[in-house]
């Protein structure tokens, strides 16, 4: 497994420019932002859900957030170890993102993160704030879906739109390695970059 951890290198990573052009030419699609990231279970069993792309954490991180209460972030923080697939309906692309996760708290020292985390919260939509103060994720839900207690655990008061609260993690995804495939063509085209003494090597490699 990679050691280098790619925040050592201040650098724009090469596969940034790939990456930025997919997202520009799928970005009518609003589903070409979301993408499946995998995580490890403390049992050694695989974890995959997809994510929402919230954008780049200079240089080449993946901004991505969490609620501290659902069972990633016991994962990440027993293994921190990921891998991102990423797929370009449009354009017909493919990214597989090999690195670390950081998970960014409310008790996080750095205040360079710490601003961050806040800057990210602020922006979000009022909806996606809200979900947040919803109860517990994958607790046993009170009621039916007919239920006016159950409904109203769902429409709590709208939560500060400033100040994050406890249960809102800013993740960050460093990626070491970056496998990109464009289906089109023949042959297709597959380029590996690799960290390595920091710096990153580019390798164009058979599909």
């Amino acid at each position: 497994m990679p050691e280098l951890m790619p925040e050592l290198m201040p650098e724009l990573a090469p596969w940034r420019t790939p990456l930025a052009r997919a997202l520009h030419r799928n970005r009518a699609l609003v589903y070409a932002r979301y993408f499946q990231l995998a995580t490890l279970r403390p049992n050694g069993h695989p974890a995959n859900r997809t994510v929402v792309f919230r954008g780049f954490q200079e240089p080449n991180q993946l901004k991505l957030i969490a609620d501290r209460r659902s069972e990633k972030i016991g994962q990440i923080q027993h293994q921190p170890w990921t891998e991102a697939c990423w797929y370009f309906p449009k354009t017909r692309e493919q990214f597989r993102l090999l690195g670390t996760l950081k998970l960014v708290l409310s008790c996080d020292p750095d205040a360079q993160l710490a601003a961050a985390r806040q800057q990210q919260w602020q922006d979000l939509s009022d909806a996606a704030r809200l979900q947040f103060a919803w109860p517990h994720p994958k607790q046993t839900r009170a009621g039916s879906n007919s239920d006016s207690k159950a409904k109203s655990d769902f429409e709590p008061p709208l939560p500060d739109p400033l100040e994050p609260p406890d249960t809102f993690c800013l993740l960050l995804l460093s990626p070491v390695e970056v496998d990109h495939l464009e289906l089109r063509g023949e042959p297709q085209n597959r380029c590996l970059y690799r960290a390595m003494d920091q710096t990153w090597v580019t390798e164009a490699v058979n599909p």
